[in-house]
Formats: structure tokens, sequence, C-alpha cells
């Protein structure tokens, strides 16, 4: 997430929100404004101090407004934090949509090339923002539950990913040979992550796989573990993915 959450960042978040307040009545353009610019304060908050300092009585101070103000735009600190997760999450599915549908478009791309765009699609919007990206993907922000609506957005990222791995041809070794591996054989059991997805074990497997260790390199990098160790991050996002998209 290289460009942080300052003032640069919470520009590009308020425009969305901005453009969508040029419609309906002057009341509720003006309340679009002000929900949109309390976002903007609020990624600044998350960038100085992280998620779980998030206080709605110091934005309305910086804002110049009362907290019981406030409070008439984001009834509590979880639903101002339910609202900033929702944007992301909606950013990344949007993204993958984009990146499913030009892959698509490409008939004569290979098969890979779906589930390559996606990861490094992935990276480049981790990298744009990276506060953005530990809201939703880091530590977990302390007695905060999301509701179900930002689960099922949450879905819609995973759906894409799935779609491109049953893109790739064939499976595992085991599956090739009419048997599956032990934990393919966990996963079909416990795939309810996956939604309504026809997706394979061996699917299933792959997009997981994909999932957590691109994660991984993702995280590691982005919270700055890679500094000083003198290799390029890059370079070893690629070499993960090469080996996600080799044959089983």
């Amino acid at each position: 997430m290289p460009e942080t959450g300052g003032s640069g960042t919470a520009g590009k978040k308020g425009a969305g929100a901005a453009a969508g307040a040029a419609a309906g009545t002057p009341r509720e353009r003006y309340r679009a404004q002000v929900r949109a610019e309390i976002k903007e304060r609020a990624w600044e908050q998350i960038a100085d101090a992280g998620a779980s300092a998030l206080s709605l009585n110091a934005i309305a101070k910086r804002m110049g407004m009362s907290g019981p103000a406030l409070y008439r735009y984001f009834g509590s600190r979880d639903e101002l934090i339910t609202e900033l997760i929702r944007d992301a999450y909606r950013s990344l599915a949007d993204t993958f949509r984009s990146e499913a549908s030009k892959a698509s478009e490409a008939s004569e791309a290979e098969d890979s090339a779906g589930l390559a765009s996606l990861a490094r699609a992935l990276r480049r919007w981790a990298q744009a923002d990276p506060h953005r990206y530990f809201l939703v993907y880091g530590t977990p922000v302390p007695g905060y539950h999301a509701p179900d609506d930002v689960t099922e957005i949450a879905s819609e990222i995973m759906s894409a990913l799935l779609d491109a791995c049953a893109k790739l041809p064939g499976g595992t070794s085991g599956e090739a040979a009419g048997r599956s591996r032990p934990f393919e054989q966990h996963i079909e059991a416990h795939a309810q992550w996956a939604g309504e997805h026809p997706a394979t074990p061996a699917q299933l497997h792959r997009a997981l796989s994909f999932w957590t260790r691109l994660h991984g390199v993702l995280s590691l990098e982005l919270a700055g573990h890679f500094t000083g160790m003198g290799f390029d991050a890059g370079a070893l996002f690629e070499a993960e993915l090469e080996g996600l998209l080799a044959p089983a």
C-alpha cells in the first residue's frame, strides 16, 4: 500500500461519494458531502493510528462539529467502519470484475491469463492504498463484526477468483488419477466460503492457494518486512504467481 491514507488518499476516496452527491435534493447533497468528508477524515485517522483508534469525536472536532452533530451522519464508530470496509470491498470487487471482463474479451489469451490478470490487479489495488488493504485483510478491528452485506461483497471477489480457476486446464494430479488429495476431501465438506459456486475440490484448493500465498507476499511487502532484504518484492510476487499457475 505505498500510497498512504493522507489527504491524497482521502481525496480519492471521497471523489466517488462527492460525484454521487450531485443528484438529489440540496439536503441530500449536503448530507452526502458531509458523509464523504467524515470518511476522508476517518482514513486520515487510520493512516495515523490504525482503525482501532478511530474516534468519531476526534473527527467531529477536526471538522468543527459537535460530537452529537456528527452522530447524525454515522450512528456509531462501527457504522463508520462498516462503510469504509464496504467501500474497500466494493472497490476490489469492481476491479476484479473489470479485469475478468477484459480477460474474457481477449479470446486468444491463454487459459491462465484471467487468473494472472486478477493477481496483478490485486497487487496494484493493494499498493494504491495500503491502509485500505490492511483494513480488510489485516488484523481485525477489536470488537467489530461486519454485517452480512459486507460478507456478500467479499463473496463477489472470491467468486471472480473461482471463475478464473475454473478456466484453467486440468486439475490436480490426484484429480486426474480419479482420486482427490486429503485437503481436497476436507475442503469439499467445508466450502461455505465459496457459496453456491460449482467449483470442483481441486479448483477450490487452487483458489485458496492463490488467495493465501499472494496475500502472504502482499501483507509482508506492504508492512515493510522486506525492507533491507535486498530483493525485488515484485519479482517474488511474480515467482509465486508462476508457481500457482504451473500445471499440478
